[in-house]
């Protein structure tokens, strides 16, 4: 039960009861749901812009983690880039050089991706750009680690070929210095020892004792071990690969067969004088492609420098060979 209020008035000089107006409830009802309305408005307000709630402040702490990892692989894509450029610049300038392969050009390892929008799907939210730029600069980097994947993947056949190159070229002298008792003639003009007339001299002659060991020069198969060639008497040929074919003539006897493997530094003939010679020796021819070329150029595998320079000065004098 509501208390009954009462007022003074000062005319009557007598306390008079309050009667409450149905009018007045209703505008004082109003009024405190405005002011709560307004009240809560305020304070809605405040919160939302002054007062972060438990979930906000977890969802900030978590947008500002995500950008710190951002930065950090950010970081971590600088140093990939720049040890991958480094590892392109070696590749280009150093072993594909060195291979004889054609660089990869800039624009090869550095191209984008054409037709479609790769990165639709992240537009649209408060850190789309940096999150689209993240992933461009990772997907550019994971094709440009393809690219010299498969270069690297080229580089290492063409260094197993380079070796096998390199082991076949006929690189050492085929007879012993130890062993030889003059260079005698070199590749050039030379007097023919039977005709006397000048003429091309397509070997280097080396004068030594008869049974003289004779050593392949470069790994490779024996093709020929016969006489059947005119002037070469008892004669090998050795097919080293790549185009190189290596011949010792005017053998004494043979060590090797047709068909057999032999590798650089094999004992192959013996020294001798058969065919068109005439005294022993053994006359040594190189082949490339098909053409002879001057054997001299070759001995880098056996000989010191001093060796060499002599070597070199005794095959340029024009004198007569001895076939």
């Amino acid at each position: 039960m509501s208390k009954v209020k009462y007022y003074y008035d000062s005319e009557s000089l007598s306390y008079k009861k309050i009667e409450k107006r149905k009018r007045n409830t209703f505008k004082f009802a109003s009024v405190f749901i405005l002011a709560s309305a307004l009240f809560g408005l305020f304070f809605l307000f405040l919160t939302g812009n002054y007062i972060e709630s438990p979930k906000e402040k977890a969802l900030k702490r978590e947008l500002e983690n995500m950008k710190f990892q951002y930065e950090i692989l950010n970081k971590k894509m600088n140093e990939a880039e720049a040890v991958l450029a480094n590892v392109a610049d070696r590749d280009n300038n150093i072993y594909r050089v060195y291979f004889e392969a054609n660089p990869i050009p800039e624009e090869q390892r550095r191209a984008g991706f054409g037709g479609i929008n790769r990165y639709k799907n992240l537009e649209g939210f408060d850190n789309s750009k940096l999150i689209i730029e993240s992933n461009k600069r990772i997907d550019i980097l994971q094709k440009q680690i393809v690219v010299q994947s498969k270069s690297l993947d080229e580089i290492a056949i063409l260094a197993e070929e380079k070796e096998e190159l390199l082991a076949a070229i006929p690189a050492i002298q085929p007879v012993s210095n130890e062993d030889l008792t003059r260079m005698a003639s070199g590749y050039g003009m030379r007097s023919d020892p039977f005709t006397k007339v000048r003429k091309m001299h397509w070997g280097m002659d080396f004068t030594a004792p008869r049974g003289t060991p004779i050593y392949a020069s470069g790994d490779g198969v024996v093709v020929r071990a016969d006489s059947g060639s005119s002037g070469y008497g008892k004669h090998i040929r050795i097919n080293h690969g790549f185009g190189y074919t290596s011949l010792y003539a005017h053998l004494y006897k043979y060590n090797v067969r047709k068909n057999q493997k032999v590798k650089r530094g094999d004992l192959i003939g013996f020294v001798g004088s058969t065919g068109r010679s005439e005294a022993p020796h053994l006359h040594y021819e190189i082949f490339k492609d098909g053409n002879r070329i001057n054997p001299i150029n070759f001995y880098y595998g056996s000989l010191t420098a001093e060796e060499f320079s002599k070597l070199l000065e005794s095959a340029s004098l024009e004198n007569q060979s001895l076939d």
